[in-house]
């Protein structure tokens, strides 16, 4: 595997003199270290190179600009794997071992919820892009030092919810899988659907890594429902797709954009996904910092960014972070800085779209706003975005943007 995807140290305009082990909550003027814990293999796979590379092309960028508050950012590369026991593994080597201050990139529920724990003991600041609501919970964010850059599972399911009725559905089932993100996310669709006068023919939650999901199919379809809600991932949603593309019953899918991807699609072929609506959280197209990342990640992935927005979400993460420790200053702890980011964030400062727009601004003593590459990057009290969500149709085995679903 390549340095990239294992446990090797990236150093972003660092020297050799910066290697000592410091405390991960310590500050000092020498550098900011972060890991980047991204899902190099496994499940999501798809975007977790992306996202790596976004964390290294940013840290670049900051530090070309000669760094947050005279620190430059040292990157640590690790594969969680998409897998909690693997991704807290590397965590704990990112922490004891690399002495990182924060952590960025966690993409499946199950790894960050696994992770925040060692975050939290560490006083070092976890940067997400999970869905689970349980994330957000004041036990869990115990510190505060947890910020989400994608929608919760809650504003996914009412977006999902915006979905269905413009699909037409009025008596859909919902096939869900029973983890961490995707349960809740059900769940929450069935309450919002019922909420808005709607009923389900059916509701069924199955289990992971199970090489066949009939029984749970035959439930569902027995139901004669008008759509089906799949909330899961792509290896299960590929069995259950296959599984009824077979029986030749004709339905409407809708499902989230993590399990829709290029896998999941060439693993089906055209004419079984065709049709298949999906419902994923847009970049924010018209912002000055999604033409910069656009710029950098379609030269370093060969690859149209908007194909990734959680490597937008990364490159976000790399520009919030600098320009909280910029506006925190050189000597401030972890928690100082977790309170800047929505002060560099969130409210009514300038715009900027760049660490070093930011950085200028700082110097001079105004109050900044970072519109991001993903969104608008407004945190709640909670340290969760409401991103913007639309709906996609599969046609011709590429998706094609129907409608905006929140907005």
């Amino acid at each position: 595997m390549s340095a990239l995807n294992r446990r090797q140290l990236l150093v972003a305009g660092a020297t050799s003199s910066l290697l000592a082990h410091w405390p991960a909550q310590a500050q000092t003027t020498g550098s900011f270290r972060i890991g980047a814990l991204n899902p190099i293999t496994g499940a999501g796979a798809n975007y977790g190179g992306g996202m790596q590379k976004s964390i290294l092309f940013a840290a670049d960028a900051v530090n070309a600009a000669g760094g947050a508050a005279g620190r430059k950012l040292e990157v640590f590369a690790e594969d969680d794997q998409t897998t909690p026991n693997a991704a807290v593994l590397a965590a704990k080597k990112l922490i004891e071992v690399n002495k990182v201050q924060a952590i960025l990139g966690t993409w499946a529920s199950g790894v960050s919820l696994a992770v925040m724990p060692l975050t939290n003991d560490a006083n070092a600041i976890l940067m997400h892009t999970s869905g689970a609501v349980s994330l957000a919970d004041a036990k869990t964010n115990a510190k505060q030092l947890g910020f989400r850059y994608q929608g919760s599972s809650k504003h996914l399911s009412k977006a999902f919810v915006k979905a269905a009725q413009k699909e037409g559905f009025k008596r859909p089932a919902v096939l869900a899988l029973n983890n961490p993100a995707t349960a809740p996310h059900a769940e929450g669709f069935r309450r919002e659907w019922t909420a808005a006068g709607g009923s389900l023919s059916d509701f069924v939650l199955y289990e992971p890594n199970r090489t066949s999901y009939r029984s749970e199919l035959q439930q569902v379809l027995r139901s004669r429902p008008d759509g089906i809600i799949l909330s899961g991932y792509a290896p299960d949603g590929v069995i259950i797709i296959r599984d009824w593309f077979q029986t030749g019953t004709k339905m409407k899918w809708v499902m989230p954009g993590f399990a829709a991807n290029t896998q999941f699609m060439s693993a089906l072929g055209q004419e079984a996904i065709e049709g298949i609506v999906v419902v994923e959280s847009v970049v924010n197209e018209g912002a000055a910092a999604y033409k910069q990342f656009a710029t950098q990640y379609e030269a370093a992935m060969g690859k149209p960014a908007a194909s990734n927005v959680y490597a937008a979400m990364c490159f976000d993460m790399v520009n919030v972070l600098a320009l909280a420790v910029e506006a925190a200053g050189p000597n401030a702890d972890t928690a100082t800085i977790a309170k800047k980011i929505h002060e560099v964030t969130t409210g009514a400062g300038q715009a900027v779209g760049s660490f070093a727009e930011g950085k200028a601004l700082l110097k001079q003593g105004k109050k900044i706003n970072y519109e991001g590459a993903s969104s608008s990057i407004d945190f709640d009290n909670e340290n969760d975005v409401d991103p913007t969500f639309a709906g996609f149709i599969i046609k011709a085995g590429v998706w094609q943007k129907a409608y905006l679903v929140n907005r």
